[in-house]
This record gives C-alpha cells, sequence and structure tokens, in this order.
C-alpha cells in the first residue's frame, strides 16, 4: 500500500482511493500508476513502460499518452509547476511526489446492510445496489432502479453515492444529492425499501440459531 497526497494505493485490493472514495481507473491505467510509483522517483523511459505493460505486444506512444492523461484527470494533476506525473520530452515519465509512510497497522471494519430480516455484507471497494441480479446488494422491487447506487467502502469509512435512479435515496429521511459519508445506523431508503447501515470493527453479532443447547 503506497500514499501520496490525499491517495491512496492499494495494489492487493486493486483500489485506488481518494480520501476514502474509490477512484475508477481502467485496469492498465492502474497498472501504469503502480508501476511509476514502484521506481519513483526514477524516470521510466518510454520503451520501458511498453515492455512493461504490454510484453511481447506492439503499440503506439499514442496508447500510454492516452493512459497518462487518464492518470492525470483521475489524480487531479493539472498544475504544471507542481505534478504529480512529470513528462520528460521525448524520454518518458516519473511519479514526482512523495510517498507518505505507511501505517504499521491496519485496521478493519466490517460494513453490512440489514434490509428486512436480510443481512447483507459490502466488501471493500464498490458495491452496488440495484434491481439488477449482479448487483452486490440485489433489492428486486419495483421502486428500485436496476443501478439505483453505490456504497464505497475503503479506509475505514463507507461512502453512499444515487446514481441516477429514478425514485431517489434517502438517509436519515434526507434526500441524498452527491456522495455522503454513512455512520453506524444510519436509515436508508433506496425508492421504497428501507435498509440500515451498520459497520463495527468487531463483526455482525452472532445469530442465535433456534433452540441450540447451552452450558450452565
Amino acid at each position: 500500500m503506497q500514499r501520496f497526497d490525499s491517495f491512496v494505493f492499494d495494489p492487493d485490493r486493486r483500489l485506488l482511493s481518494n480520501d476514502g472514495v474509490s477512484v475508477h481507473l481502467t485496469p492498465k491505467a492502474f497498472d501504469l500508476l503502480g508501476t511509476l510509483l514502484d521506481a519513483a522517483p526514477r524516470v521510466l523511459a518510454k520503451a520501458e513502460l511498453h515492455e512493461r505493460l504490454w510484453p511481447r505486444t506492439v503499440v503506439t506512444d499514442a496508447t500510454l499518452v492516452g493512459l497518462i492523461k487518464e492518470l492525470r484527470r483521475a489524480l487531479n494533476d493539472n498544475d504544471r509547476t507542481t505534478p504529480i506525473i512529470r513528462t520528460v520530452p521525448r524520454f518518458g515519465y516519473a511519479f514526482c511526489r512523495p510517498l507518505l509512510a505507511a501505517p504499521t497497522t491496519v485496521d478493519a471494519v466490517w460494513n453490512w446492510l440489514l434490509i428486512g430480516q436480510r443481512r447483507v455484507p459490502l466488501r471493500e471497494g464498490e458495491n452496488t445496489v440495484g434491481r439488477d441480479p449482479l448487483s452486490s446488494v440485489w433489492i428486486d422491487v419495483e421502486s428500485v432502479s436496476r443501478r439505483h447506487a453505490r456504497i464505497l467502502c475503503g479506509d475505514m469509512r463507507a461512502v453512499l453515492e444515487d446514481v441516477g435512479s429514478k425514485n431517489g435515496t434517502t438517509v436519515r429521511d434526507e434526500a441524498l444529492h452527491g456522495a455522503r459519508v454513512l455512520r453506524d445506523g444510519d436509515k436508508i431508503t433506496f425508492g421504497r425499501v428501507e435498509a440500515y447501515y451498520c459497520a463495527s470493527e468487531a463483526g455482525p453479532p452472532t445469530v442465535t440459531i433456534g433452540d441450540w443447547p447451552r452450558t450452565t
């Protein structure tokens, strides 16, 4: 895991986040960022980047330039006086931000939604919510859009966003506009469906099964 500015790059989970919010990158752009970070602050020649990203495959420089542009958009790398990714004309590229020390211990928070009697665990990264059967949180109710919302989990918090649903999303009975950091116990409605967000460092509580015998 590598940290710079407000970003966290986690190669094991293939996750880039900014202030806890997941940042979308195409697979090759993610690999390019990882390659630049591992080599920082060394300048990597274009030929070396081509060999690492597309071994035994011929691609044009325009493909590499396109990935660099994607990274700069994702990283808000707009200030040419203090760039995050430096271009060395006719040679290559370098990552030039200081890397921050990663924490020596990693805390964990379990996140899940309660929907009626159903408990739905939320994984690290993006969790989609909707009527589409392929959703991370599948809610087969007509008032819920096929792609209704998403919950981004990472860096000890969860962030909820509506993604243009027809009937909207509320948090604590307030209409959701933009992104909102969730708190344990928050009531959420997707369309007309109520859910509750839960978080715990100890994980979900153990469920009691029927008349399981107890010792005295």
